[in-house]
Parts: structure tokens; C-alpha cells; sequence
């Protein structure tokens, strides 16, 4: 499906200051995340690192992907705790079609999405966007006593790591080196969104002046994608460093540990039998020794020149499409067998580089970024390793969405304290001396023994086969089971609810902001009854143009009322009281 058909059309911060205020004000909700889903630190408990050397409050935050497109993407992680955002991948082929539905997360996760679905300038524009939001939030008197703990410290620093793919040729043209330096110098795109604060009115008029960063990102995340050569590798990572000068994360496969260990790990060992994993990846990959040599290679360069270098583990899997609910073919796999690959190839990676590697037990200096499969129950055991930080993709995709992200925090608060530690660093060398007790050379050997040992059950097929649950009702636009899951596994915030009035089925009906849905269909996945809620909720458009060029019901609002419609007049008639109702329609 092309942009013209069903396009990420960007909020602008005006709307989104307007909406901000309208749903703490009438929910104490902001972009549908409840108020006792927002982080607060704990006043004993210090989880801050460094990234690259800056620091960061948290070491959790979104991977590139859908939670870290949109600007209201990235403030729901911030909310939710997040202070590192690794950034959706950007590249010069910003106008590709992506087939629908594209992720597919039932059981454990699979997508065949892989590129930014915005413009290039677009991009630019929401990450410098969410950037000042975060700074007037932090500011924002309403929030204080939900971001501040009793010690009165607040949320503390953030850092947003720039992503960019695929090749030499495509980062190095105008397009993605125009990107990179508005990231680094956002004084111009800052003076053009300023305007709309004072435009949104209500409290952040008062924030119209705050001096922001203009420093976006001075670090990048490399995604290679799968079948990148090393040489293309080494190039790309040189040109960042000396063109722009970076600290530069390189992104590397699973495909590293070998077809016949991933597949040994993913069919037999993990019991995933229907997971066809493509041999022809593995020859066209980066190999093994290449690998370590490249860390290596690229790790001296970046010292030499006064930079930092880091890798990231790991990429998604190349499959065979044969589940057949996404239309192209191959598809990428994540989630918990992930994780298993992931963790394995690092204690690989460890041992064939001693000393090397920013992990308890090595003290190196090339840091490891790590996103695959992150769970509220694993992410103490991951941050164990010696990771910095642990990115998360698959499980904000899964009921609670953006909400989880808070209990991943206190379960790893709960895991520094119960140990008697008040920081990571020191809980993480308490960590590690006892993997070395027990007679591991690491922390990170000790995960990988045990979730491919006595602790494999959460990461095998039997403990990830239980489907959605499923009621035996079609999906109505009016009234249902009120279950809230489409508002909170869609990654762009695309549905909204309000309270029913009276006479209507349902505590809560349930709404679509169009011009925010990609059709990506994980909304259909998870809803209880069958259809599909982004096609069947009422789906509302602010922009004219967008309600004329798309076909399907919808109803244009603008101020709160419903001005044109594709719909019968009882719906027009129930969707324009639910808009004037008392919590009624943020947009308004």
C-alpha cells in the first residue's frame, strides 16, 4: 500500500500540545497513557549509565521501529520511562510501498516491515518535535509530582541515538547527510515549529520561549540490515566518523552464529518447527571471523579519531513467510526466540574477544546495545550481562503497550535493591562476581546456560503458543468488549476512547485518528472479536484532502463537530455526541 493510500500523517505540535492538555485535563491521561503508568524514579535506587559516554537516567528505551517514528511515540516511552530512544531507521528511499498488514504479533512477533514510513525531512522534524516536547513536559507544572520522587529528583537525562540504513551510497547523499547534521544543529527546524506553542494556548503558552536543545543526536546506530558486505560496513561507519563526526553503534545479525546453530537453537532446541529459517541469508551475511575482526578494525579507527564505538545485537531473523497473514515474503522474527540468539551470540562474541567488549568480567571499551526479545521478567537478567542499554520492540506491541514499560523498570529497581545495591554499575560487578562463583566466566554465559537450560520454558514454542483470546461476536463501530487493546497495541497512538452515554452498548467506545493509522494490523490481531477495529471504528480525519482521497467510512472533524461524513446520519449522529461529550474528542 503507497503513502497516498494509507500514509503516516505527522500530528503537528500544536495539535499535539492541544491534545496533551485536553486529556490530562478531562483523563488524567496523556496520549491515552494512564497517569499511574508514568515513570517515577526511586529516590534509593540510581539506574542511570552512560551511552558512549553520555549519560542516560534509564537503560531501557524504544528499538528503531513503529515506537520510535511519531513524536507522540517517543513522549509516551519518555513517559513510560524510556531515556534512551533508539530512533526509527531512516534512508534516502523514503517513498517505498509497504504491503499491509505488516506485523503480526499472536504469539511471539514477526513483521515485514523494515523502513521509515515517513520523508526523510518529515523524520527530522518529528524527532526535533519530540525533542521539545520532552523538554516543555519536564517543565510542565501538572506533571511535577509524577515525575519528581520524594527525593525530589526528576526524570533525569535522555539521549536520542540517530539510525540510518542501508548502504554507502544512500547515506552518504544530501538527503540522509541533511538529516544527520539537522540532528545535530536543529536550530533552524526549532525556530519553525516555536510558533505553535504560543498557537496551542492554554498552560504551555508560557513555554513559547525555553531556550531547547538544539543538539538533537550526536550518535548514530548503524542498521546494516541483512546482506550488507563488510567492506560496505567498514565504509559506511568511516564516513559517519569522518564526515560527521559520530560515535557510531553497528547493528549486526544473528545470522553470525551460523545456519545450522540458529537453526539447531530455533527448530530443536526451542521447538519452533514451523519456522522456516532461510539458509541463503546466512551465505549472503557477514561471517563469523569477518566479524570479529570488523569490531576490532572499526573500534581502533573510532579511538584513533576521539570517537566511541559501540555494536548492537541484533537484528531481526530472516524467515520464510508461511503463516500467510502478511502479504510479502520473507518476514522478519523477533520476541523470545530472539532473545535466545541474541544473548548466545554475545557469550560467543565475548569469548572471541577477551578484554574487548564494555561487559562485567571483559571491562573493554566497545559498548553492547542489545534489543531482542526484552520482557519485564528478562530485563534484569539482560542489564546483568553487562548490556547498555536493552532496546524494546516486540513486548510494547503486546496489551499495555507504552504501559509496560514502567513495571520493566521497578522489576530491574526491585533486582538492584534486593541485592543490597543502590546503582548499575556496582550491582552489575555484584552480578557478575557471582556468575563467576558459580562457575561462569560471565554474567551474560550464566543467562544464556539458563535459558537454554531450566529457564528455556518462557522462550520456547510451549510457553509462547497461547493464541489472543477470541469471543464469537463480529466487531460492531459501536460497542463492544471494551477491552482496551487496540488503544494500546497500536504504536502510534492511532485510537482513542470515550466514555459511553447513555443507551449505548459498551463502558467505552472506541475511535481511530486516521491520518496516525498505517493499517499494520496489530490491532486486528489482538481484538477479541472479529474484524478489524482500524477499518471498523469510527475513523475520524482532521485533514480534508486525506477524507476525500481515501475510500471507506470516516467522519472529518474540525473544533470538536463533525463537518462532513461517509457514514448513515445515526452515526454521524453518535459519533458527533461522543465528540461533544464531557471527555469528548482531543483533537477538539
Amino acid at each position: 500500500m503507497s503513502h497516498d493510500t494509507a500514509p503516516l500523517t505527522p500530528m503537528s505540535l500544536s495539535t499535539l500540545l492541544g491534545r496533551i492538555e485536553h486529556e490530562w485535563s478531562t483523563r488524567q491521561k496523556i496520549f491515552d497513557l494512564p497517569s499511574a503508568r508514568i515513570w517515577q524514579p526511586d529516590p534509593d535506587v540510581d539506574l542511570g549509565f552512560e551511552f558512549l559516554g553520555r549519560p542516560c537516567a534509564t537503560p531501557v528505551g524504544p528499538a528503531a521501529g513503529p515506537h520510535s517514528q511519531l513524536a507522540e511515540n517517543i513522549v509516551l516511552a519518555w513517559l513510560g520511562g524510556s531515556r534512551l530512544f533508539e530512533l526509527k531507521t531512516v534512508q534516502v528511499l523514503d517513498d517505498l510501498e509497504i504491503a499491509r498488514p505488516c506485523i503480526d504479533m499472536q504469539t511471539i512477533g514477526y513483521n515485514i516491515e523494515w523502513s521509515q514510513e515517513l520523508t526523510v525531512p518529515q523524520s527530522l522534524t518529528e524527532y526535533v518535535k519530540a525533542s521539545m516536547l520532552v523538554e516543555m513536559l519536564t517543565q510542565w507544572e501538572p506533571l511535577a509530582d509524577h515525575l519528581h520522587n520524594d527525593a525530589g529528583h526528576g526524570p533525569g537525562s535522555h539521549v536520542f541515538d540517530m539510525s540510518v540504513g542501508y548502504d554507502l551510497a544512500g547515506i552518504s547523499g544530501d538527503k540522509v547527510s541533511r538529516f544527520i547534521r539537522g540532528m545535530r544543529d536543529a536550530t533552524d527546524e526549532i525556530a519553525a515549529l516555536r510558533p505553535q506553542i504560543a498557537e496551542a494556548g492554554g498552560s504551555f503558552a508560557a513555554l513559547a520561549d525555553l531556550d531547547f536543545s538544539t543538539h538533537i543526536a550526536d550518535t548514530l546506530t548503524l542498521s546494516t540490515f541483512h546482506g550488507c558486505p563488510p567492506e560496505e560496513i567498514e565504509s559506511i561507519t568511516k564516513h559517519l566518523i569522518d564526515e560527521h563526526d559520530l560515535d557510531v553503534i553497528v547493528k549486526l545479525n544473528p545470522t553470525l552464529l551460523g545456519y545450522e546453530t540458529v537453526a539447531g537453537i530455533v527448530n530443536d532446541e526451542l521447538g519452533y518447527r514451523d519456522v522456516s529459517v532461510k539458509e541463503q541469508a546466512f551465505a549472503d551475511d557477514l561471517q563469523f571471523e569477518r566479524g570479529i575482526e570488523l569490531i576490532e578494525e572499526l573500534n581502533e579507527y573510532a579511538k584513533q579519531r576521539g570517537r566511541r564505538f559501540g555494536i548492537k545485537l541484533t537484528n531481526t531473523l530472516v524467515v520464510d513467510n508461511i503463516r500467510g497473514f502478511m502479504p510479502d515474503d520473507p518476514m522478519y522474527l523477533s520476541g523470545a526466540p530472539l532473545h535466545v540468539l541474541a544473548s548466545t551470540l554475545l557469550d560467543r562474541l565475548a569469548t572471541a574477544l577477551p578484554g574487548r567488549l564494555a561487559i562485567p568480567g571483559h571491562d573493554g571499551d566497545v559498548m553492547v546495545s542489545f534489543s531482542a526479545g526484552i520482557t519485564k521478567e528478562n530485563l534484569p537478567e539482560a542489564i546483568a550481562m553487562g548490556v547498555n542499554p536493552a532496546t524494546v520492540c516486540s513486548d510494547l506491541l503486546k496489551p499495555g503497550g507504552y504501559g509496560r514499560l514502567a513495571p520493566m523498570l521497578k522489576a530491574l529497581t526491585a533486582a538492584v535493591r534486593d541485592d543490597g545495591c543502590t546503582d548499575l554499575a556496582s550491582w552489575k560487578q555484584l552480578r557478575q562476581a557471582a556468575s563467576v562463583d558459580a562457575g561462569f566466566a560471565t554474567a551474560c554465559a550464566q543467562h544464556v546456560a539458563d535459558i537454554r537450560g531450566d529457564g528455556i520454558e518462557s522462550y520456547h514454542l510451549d510457553g509462547n503458543s497461547k493464541l489472543p483470546r477470541e469471543v464469537d461476536n463480529d466487531l460492531q463501530m459501536f460497542g463492544c468488549v471494551a477491552c482496551n487493546f487496540c488503544v494500546t497495541v497500536c504504536p502510534n497512538d492511532a485510537f482513542t476512547n470515550i466514555r459511553s452515554l447513555d443507551g449505548m452498548d459498551g463502558r467505552q467506545q472506541y475511535l481511530v485518528f486516521s491520518e496516525l493509522c498505517n493499517e499494520c494490523g496489530n490491532c486486528m490481531v489482538f481484538c477479541p472479536e472479529r474484524g478489524d477495529p482500524a477499518m471498523i471504528k469510527p475513523r475520524l480525519y482532521t485533514d480534508r484532502a486525506l477524507f476525500e482521497a481515501r475510500d471507506g467510512q470516516g467522519f472529518l472533524v474540525d473544533g470538536g463537530r463533525v463537518i462532513d461524513a461517509r457514514a448513515d446520519e445515526e452515526s454521524i449522529e453518535l459519533v458527533g455526541r461522543l465528540l461533544a461529550s464531557d471527555a469528548g474528542n482531543p483533537l477538539g
